[in-house]
């Protein structure tokens, strides 16, 4: 069955009900790069990059505190039902502590990423000084 015409569309990142009248082409953070894919990055951009990625990571890691709770949850009863039901949970509970711990690293991953390009941004700016300030001092 075809879609009529001007119905809308999902497209992630995109809310069809804001003022903007198009979905945004490329990332929120940086200036496209013409000779090839990425972005470039400014110094007070890796910064916030750097701590969304950090507060991420904080945020599983409190969500992980909850599923180890539901990893260790008890029956209500003695029966089998009940028994059977609350390994069902833990199991369920292991399996989000699991994915959450993968989160966290991807997120702790990431931070890292752009902790290092400041490095690499602060040793190009170190080079540029010493550059600089090599140069022969004029007659005054």
């Amino acid at each position: 069955m075809a879609v009529p015409e001007g119905t809308p569309v999902y497209q992630p990142g995109f809310d069809p009900g804001s003022v903007c009248k198009a979905p945004p082409s490329g990332g929120i953070y940086g200036t496209p790069v013409a000779e090839g894919a990425g972005f470039k990055y400014d110094e007070a951009t890796l910064h916030e990059l750097v701590k969304e990625w950090t507060d991420l990571a904080k945020e599983y890691m409190d969500d992980r505190f909850d599923a180890e709770l539901i990893a260790v949850a008890q029956p209500p009863g003695l029966e089998y039902a009940s028994g059977d039901n609350a390994e069902i949970t833990r199991q369920s509970g292991r399996a989000l502590m699991e994915a959450l711990d993968q989160r966290v690293a991807y997120c702790e991953n990431m931070a890292a990423k752009y902790v290092a390009a400041l490095g690499k941004y602060a040793s190009e700016d170190e080079r540029a000084a010493f550059a600089v300030n090599q140069q022969p001092k004029g007659i005054l």
